[in-house]
């Protein structure tokens, strides 16, 4: 008996590559196994599903396969729900329909249903219910609890609950779902409601209400919830570390964190991640260096989600010289790893350090996704790399076969706009083969903005206005567009419609991290102690930037019928510079300073904070709503390339 195959069927559960499993794929076509469907099986499951980045490959034997069964099918739709392109998944599944010999079973609803969920359509999902009921599986448990969760992920809780009601004996399973759908669609009471009929609950019951109510904000309850269960296992720990985190209660994080190890549980993977993310999206550095240390000392260090975190979240936090170290150290790095660190470095302005590592990525056999596309296309436009911007464009569609979304047109419309070429970013939208969105056009927007294009911009908030009339921030950046073109009454027209309409804008707000705290400026609130403390520095502040750095206030946009010193007022009260003079205040000498920021930083700010790195010789990195800003001796590493 040859043991040839057997002998590669026991690689492939260690196998972690493309190059391997192709070398393995070889030897069964050397002993004439790769026709066997047994094998076939095998090497299509674990090159969709196990090894990263060889999803394609795993399509292309498949497509090559003369009779594939039901597990093939499933296996392909499986791995396909779970990429980034789940609506292969629906198309596999039609045309495993398509061919009688091979029906569709449980497993095959299970996978496809989870790719509609993915993908966000409701349409596709009520289609995939009705083959469900034509297939005869209208009592099976399984699929079922699969089409409430589906139902939940695309926002109706109302075919949810319908799914639910017609179940003759929903298990423990089944009622977790619908509550779990009744808080994704934001049905806060429902889903209590449903909790309390419950005719028996386990641990994963409290664990779902418990998260339902943090991730809808709804700390107090969740907090209430946490303390009265009789049994908190790690995943009820992580859940309130990683919510509590992500609301920006990092001295409570903390102190769970703290409680946690006390009591002799462990952080999870889940945790741990969760607590990096919400470290990265409010820019919490010293917070998650304290993680990144217990990660090293924990041994958690050789898991691959806890790696992209790490990198994730000291890009976010301005600290990229980190997320290379700890990027270089990984031992396994997948398509999630390398795309978070070329975003990293796109986010810094290091464009050219963001393509190398995207040829070294392609080097090293990985197979870039669509994400990794928007990373990188987001990193042309940021410094005008317009020609290699293109390249990519349509290196994505013919060599990789990935079709552009929306974010991928809209990073081109970015790329052309910010460089200027308003009207090619304009016809680039209306030839668009998807219908644009509201962000496309908004972005668009923007660059007139930057370039005092007021003719087009009129155009622009136009089409804005049928998709989006409510929306503060157009309102407000068209009527900037007219104040620097210094066409008065046509902003008194459109600040007068927001006023009619009731449209509030947006308040800007910054937040600085000083001692393992978060503390919050919004623009033009209310006096406290700390903005006091602020207000206070930054007046000492600007004085001493006028003396040494010749600042004078970029006041073009504020509206013409107040005296200059109002102007100059209104501009000094932007959240950022309260941010950085709360900063300047009270972090040591030596330390770099961080901002995030909601809103777009503007001309003036920017002005700024080049002159405070210079004057008082200190680094400054602000994050606003698109990149990075990297302050240090008077420059940005922007490079003022708007």
């Amino acid at each position: 008996m040859n043991n040839a195959p057997h002998h590669c069927l026991s690689l492939l559960t260690s196998c972690k590559t493309l190059k391997i499993l192709k070398q393995i794929h070889a030897s069964l076509v050397k002993t004439g196994h790769h026709s066997d469907p047994f094998f076939a099986g095998k090497l299509i499951l674990h090159s969709a599903v196990t090894v990263p980045g060889a999803l394609h490959y795993a399509r292309r034997f498949f497509l090559n396969f003369p009779n594939p069964d039901v597990f093939m099918y499933n296996t392909l739709i499986r791995g396909f729900s779970e990429s980034g392109i789940p609506q292969n998944s629906i198309f596999t599944f039609i045309d495993m329909c398509g061919k009688s010999l091979v029906p569709p079973d449980s497993f095959s609803f299970a996978f496809v249903l989870k790719a509609a969920a993915n993908h966000g359509s409701l349409r596709t999902g009520i289609q995939l219910h009705c083959q469900a009921l034509i297939h005869g599986f209208e009592t099976h448990l399984f699929v079922g609890t699969t089409l409430i969760s589906m139902y939940g992920e695309c926002g109706s809780v109302y075919f949810a609950k319908k799914v639910f009601d017609q179940m003759r004996e929903p298990n423990v399973v089944a009622w977790n779902a619908v509550i779990t759908a009744c808080f994704r669609c934001g049905d806060v009471k429902g889903a209590r409601k449903m909790f309390d009929m419950m005719p028996f609950k386990n641990s994963t019951s409290s664990n779902v209400i418990l998260a339902g109510y943090a991730k809808a904000g709804e700390m107090e309850i969740a907090r209430k919830v946490f303390w009265d269960m009789k049994v908190k296992d790690d995943v009820s720990w992580s859940t309130m570390i990683a919510r509590l985190a992500h609301n920006g209660f990092f001295d409570e994080a903390f102190a769970y964190f703290r409680e946690l190890r006390m009591i002799g549980l462990r952080p999870n993977e889940v945790s741990l991640t969760g607590v990096l993310s919400g470290c990265a999206q409010v820019g919490a550095s010293e917070f998650g260096k304290i993680l990144h240390g217990f990660i090293e000392k924990s041994g958690f260090n050789w898991i691959p989600t806890v790696n992209n975190a790490l990198v994730d979240m000291y890009a976010r936090c301005g600290n990229v010289g980190m997320a290379r170290l700890v990027f270089r150290s990984m031992l396994h790095k997948s398509v999630v790893s390398w795309t978070s660190m070329i975003e990293g470095l796109a986010m810094h302005g290091y464009a050219e350090e963001a393509i190398r590592v995207f040829h070294e990525m392609e080097g090293c056999g990985i197979r870039p996704d669509w994400i990794t596309f928007v990373s990188l296309l987001y990193a042309c436009s940021h410094v005008g790399l317009i020609e290699q911007g293109c390249n990519y464009f349509s290196t994505m569609k013919d060599v990789y076969d990935i079709e552009p979304t929306v974010e991928h047109y809209g990073c081109m419309v970015d790329l052309y706009g910010r460089a200027g070429y308003l009207q090619k970013a304009y016809d680039f939208v209306c030839q668009m083969p998807i219908t644009p969105n509201a962000i496309i056009w908004r972005t668009l927007l923007g660059a007139c903005g930057i370039h005092g294009n007021v003719e087009l911009a009129e155009q622009v908030k136009a089409r804005l206005f049928d998709l989006e009339p409510d929306d503060s921030s157009d309102n407000v950046l068209l009527s900037n567009i007219y104040a620097v073109a210094g066409k008065w009454k046509d902003v008194a027209t459109v600040r007068q419609s927001m006023t009619d309409q009731k449209i509030k804008k947006t308040p800007g707000w910054s937040m600085i991290e000083v001692d393992r705290t978060m503390y919050r400026f919004v623009a033009g609130e209310k006096t406290n102690k700390t903005t006091a403390e602020a207000y206070e520095k930054l007046k000492e502040i600007i004085k001493r930037l006028r003396l040494e750095g010749g600042y004078v206030p970029e006041v073009a946009s504020v509206l013409h019928d107040v005296d200059e010193e109002e102007k100059e007022d209104s501009v000094s009260k932007h959240s950022e510079k309260l941010a950085v003079a709360f900063g300047i205040s009270r972090l040591c000498k030596g330390r770099v300073i961080r901002i995030v920021k909601n809103l777009r930083i503007c001309r003036d700010c920017h002005t700024v904070m080049k002159l405070i790195s210079k004057v008082y010789g200190l680094k400054l990195v602000v994050r606003d709503r698109s990149r990075f800003h990297s302050f240090d001796d008077g420059a940005c590493s922007c490079k003022d390339y708007w």
